[in-house]
């Protein structure tokens, strides 16, 4: 596999950082937002 991009690789590769950024946080923000929902769904299922 070759990596070199030549002149384009010093906005590839950021981007792809940044892309893999993007991807991780959108991935931990939905899992802590889904663990909040299940802790306040388990609460509410206690009240009954």
């Amino acid at each position: 596999m070759n990596f070199d991009m030549g002149a384009y690789g010093a906005y590839i590769w950021p981007a792809y950082a940044i892309s893999a950024l993007a991807l991780t946080g959108a991935t931990v923000w939905t899992v802590t937002a889904w663990r909040a929902a299940r802790k306040k769904l388990a609460a509410l299922e206690q009240k009954k």
